[in-house]
């Protein structure tokens, strides 16, 4: 696999795992063969696979709900309380969704760690939008 030059690089077989302890300094960024940036934070209760989340200055992730407030990544695993790992927060994303269409602006959904084309003011997830319509509440995402 080519190595990115000045930057950290993280390998799939390490974005499909959760860490029982902290193996990397929480905050790291790094970036996998498709150039898809990642960020390893610390997990939260209940975090499912394809999950958004919400984190915070202390690398510490909420599932996404309404009226959250702070940059946003997908969980690539179930990454839960206790926890930690990578989390993606730029390029295309397999999401956890409402039933969406394609093209559309993303929205956070009412359901916790969903996201939704229905507009709903306050609830814009910023610079996100479907690239697909929804099967099965799963839809590919740009973040």
């Amino acid at each position: 696999m080519p190595q990115v030059t000045g930057r950290k690089q993280v390998f799939p077989s390490n974005l499909r795992r959760a860490d029982s302890s902290a193996l990397e300094v929480l905050g790291t960024h790094a970036w996998d063969e498709s150039d898809n940036e990642y960020i390893y934070l610390q997990g939260t209760a209940s975090v499912l696979i394809r999950d958004f989340v919400v984190y915070d200055e202390n690398f510490t992730t909420t599932r996404l709900t309404a009226n959250e407030v702070g940059p946003v990544a997908v969980a690539p695993t179930a990454i839960v309380l206790g926890q930690y790992g990578w989390f993606q927060i730029c390029g295309v994303v397999q999401g956890n969704t409402d039933t969406i269409s394609a093209d559309s602006s993303l929205y956070i959904d009412g359901t916790a760690g969903r996201v939704d084309d229905l507009g709903v003011t306050g609830d814009l997830v910023v610079g996100a939008y479907s690239m697909t319509a929804s099967v099965s509440n799963i839809a590919t995402c740009y973040i």
